[in-house]
């Protein structure tokens, strides 16, 4: 038995976490409870954008956790939606969190 978080569980404690820094978070697409893969789009509020997605399984840390990787720096609003187009059309049961930050924080550390 895996002792992986579901991503539902995970996606809640990431938007309190991201609310605890100060920042605004929300989930804009839910996903499949267990294991969904979760997409994180930053707003920097200045027209920028950052796009994380799931890191390949071999960049996962022993633990069992999730790691994530940087796909996109500084998008528009458009190129982030045509990217999550494409990732929906590949695996309709993904989670996308929205969070807004001016510095551009992910909270992923």
């Amino acid at each position: 038995m895996s002792s992986r978080l579901t991503s539902e569980f995970w996606v809640a404690a990431y938007v309190r976490r991201c609310h605890l820094e100060g920042a605004f978070a929300l989930v804009r697409k839910r996903g499949a409870p267990e294991a969904g893969a979760i997409f994180i789009v930053v707003d920097r509020l200045d027209g920028d954008n950052d796009l994380y997605a799931p890191a390949p399984q071999s960049e996962a840390g022993d633990d069992g956790g999730r790691a994530f990787e940087r796909v996109g720096e500084r998008m528009t609003g458009l190129d982030v939606e045509e990217r999550l187009a494409r990732e929906r059309r590949f695996d309709s049961d993904l989670w996308i969190v929205a969070v807004e930050d001016r510095r551009g924080r992910a909270f992923l550390d």
